[in-house]
């Protein structure tokens, strides 16, 4: 058994370091945020504190007994994005901060969990078609009478008795799990293209017939709950999975070719996506109806300009669903356009961390599923920041670890949970840390070694069945 090398100890090192910086710059921000709005420091900021710290360091703790070889930048930046929105939303919403506290610590409670359970992440694999069955259930639950729900045109929202939640969040990641064990399996098989139409070629049927029903699902989405961004996203997820396991971007450019013609299709049949397309090209055409929210994102930005009004000194309550769709514009108008980017360069750290940890696995799941999970956040966050700078048309999704909300906040630290094992996966294959057992595994060698011993010490009676 190798020990723990030197480069794994100081990766946790770094990352405590980190995280305590993390959490403090959100206690500053939070005190910083009360003194603009009110002058004068909170009476709350001990307690605050204590949640904080005490938050990122449960999830520390975990990471450095569970997965003592992952990656050292996931966690700080989690913590950095998760802590300036919800010092955002506490500005926006009392009520809205009571409940995404509580949402905060059931995710916590999550990603331990997560790293608990989930030991050898290559067992995923086994329950592909577990997860592929599961995540379209919960993609078409919205569209049961009786318990789906539309919010703002789109048909996203389940309410089964007091709990209102978004299945389409869990949804990715169990499709991001069947796309990875489906296509570690096959990839060899798709990408032969032994099947001749013509002057095309292209890969067997029944070979392709799983993700060619994804894609039909994601269009069904688009169609049938009118939710644009959620269609996007899942088709990104399998488009981007399919090309790297295949290594053949004819996929990338066809299905890009396929979405966009859905994407028109939906344009010309649905007045909710019609009005988005609007909106996005010219919101002032309407700057007290449908184009109100982007004209005030905009004024939003231009009063924060380069280095913003200060926390607590602008108006981003002036811009319907801030603590949701528009927190980005919340953040950039009181922090300006270098707090901003700031949140920019913390999305593209997480996905460089992410990207990192797919090239350091040897496993073409493990590969292909951490590259699935990176591609979920990445799209995620490139839809809505698109949309609230006007670069595409708004699509509604949340802002991955910033936004208000308990569906989004759960299913990202799951994410989060298990790109860490992937990575400390990884670690342990390299050598960096031991590979020792899972609890799972000595239960099993424990009960191998113990009917050893019962049949060493076992006698045959005259009927030669065994007696102990």
């Amino acid at each position: 058994m190798t020990a723990t090398s030197a480069i794994a100890r100081s990766r946790r090192n770094t990352e405590l370091v980190l995280v305590v910086m993390a959490g403090l710059i959100t206690v500053a921000a939070y005190v910083l945020a009360s003194l603009g709005a009110n002058a004068e420091i909170p009476a709350r900021i001990g307690p605050f504190l204590g949640v904080v710290l005490g938050l990122v360091g449960i999830a520390h703790l975990a990471v450095r007994l569970l997965a003592r070889g992952a990656d050292p930048t996931l966690l700080p930046v989690t913590a950095f994005l998760h802590g300036l929105g919800y010092v955002m939303i506490t500005r926006l919403s009392e009520r809205l901060a009571g409940l995404q506290t509580l949402w905060s610590f059931v995710a916590v409670a999550a990603f331990v969990a997560t790293l608990l359970f989930v030991q050898r992440p290559a067992d995923l694999a086994r329950y592909k078609w577990t997860f592929f069955f599961s995540g379209i259930v919960m993609l078409l639950l919205p569209l049961v009478p009786g318990i789906g729900y539309s919010v703002g045109g789109a048909q996203i929202w389940v309410r089964i008795g007091p709990i209102n939640f978004q299945p389409g969040e869990f949804a990715k990641l169990a499709l991001a799990i069947f796309f990875a064990g489906y296509l570690a399996e096959r990839r060899e098989l798709i990408a032969a293209r032994t099947w001749k139409v013509g002057f095309v070629h292209l890969p067997q049927p029944r070979y392709i017939a799983p993700i060619l029903v994804a894609w039909g699902f994601s269009i069904v989405v688009m169609v049938g709950q009118q939710d644009l961004g959620s269609s996007l996203m899942f088709f990104m997820l399998f488009l981007v999975m399919m090309w790297v396991a295949t290594e053949r971007i004819a996929y990338l450019l066809v299905g890009t070719a396929m979405f966009a013609g859905a994407a028109v299709v939906a344009w010309r049949l649905f007045d909710h996506v019609q009005t988005r397309v609007d909106i996005w090209i010219d919101p002032w055409s309407r700057p007290f109806g449908s184009g109100y929210q982007i004209v005030q994102a905009l004024y939003g930005f231009a009063d924060g300009g380069v280095v913003g009004t200060g926390l607590g000194r602008g108006n981003p309550g002036t811009v319907p669903a801030a603590s949701t769709d528009f927190i980005f514009a919340a953040v950039s108008e009181e922090l300006g356009m270098i707090g901003g980017a700031a949140v920019l360069m913390a999305y593209l750290l997480f996905i460089g961390a992410g990207l990192r940890v797919a090239l350091r696995t040897e496993h073409t799941f493990e590969k292909l599923l951490a590259v699935g999970l990176t591609t979920i956040v990445g799209v995620q966050a490139f839809v809505i920041l698109g949309g609230v700078v006007k670069l595409v048309p708004l699509t509604g999704v949340t802002l991955p670890f910033m936004s208000y909300g308990g569906s989004s906040l759960l299913s990202t630290y799951i994410l989060l949970a298990l790109l860490l094992r992937l990575s400390d996966t990884g670690a342990r294959r390299l050598g960096e840390v031991p590979d020792q057992p899972t609890p799972g595994e000595r239960w099993a060698a424990w009960r191998l070694r113990r009917s050893g011993r019962d049949v060493v010490g076992a006698t045959t009676d005259e009927t030669g069945v065994v007696r102990a």
